[in-house]
């Protein structure tokens, strides 16, 4: 478990990256917002979260009936992040941010497609 990184996953320095080579300037886990988000850019009022499968419940519904060891921590503890996750974002957008939440698959098969979401919100708020 301490292998098991909550900040800098390749994920996010994946995506990350990219942001800073577009020019757009960003915070990392921002801890005065609801969720700590991995990225923040407060100037667009926009966070977002790479979230893991496992610990966020990516297809739930299916990957909880293959948990197989120690079910009775496992099972209770991804469905209170997941309830968790879903409060966060309840509070950042009552406070006027954009949230978008990425899972890690997605950044690591198909980022172009995350990457034009924000440019798309981004340019959005500079065309208002």
């Amino acid at each position: 478990m301490s292998k098991i990184r909550s900040e800098n996953t390749t994920p996010e320095l994946k995506l990350r990256k990219l942001l800073w080579n577009l020019g757009i300037r960003y915070r990392l886990n921002d801890q005065s917002l609801p969720g700590k988000p991995d990225i923040v850019i407060r100037k667009y009022k926009l966070v977002i979260f790479v979230d893991g499968e496992f610990w966020h419940g990516y297809n739930w519904d299916e990957k909880r009936k293959k948990i197989k060891s120690n079910r009775d921590y496992w099972i209770p503890k991804i469905e209170k992040n997941m309830v968790r996750d879903s409060n966060n974002t309840e509070k950042l957008e009552y406070l006027g941010f954009k949230v978008f939440r990425f899972w890690e698959h997605e950044i690591k098969k198909n980022i172009g497609t995350c990457l034009q979401k924000i440019i798309q919100y981004i340019n959005e708020i500079e065309n208002l």
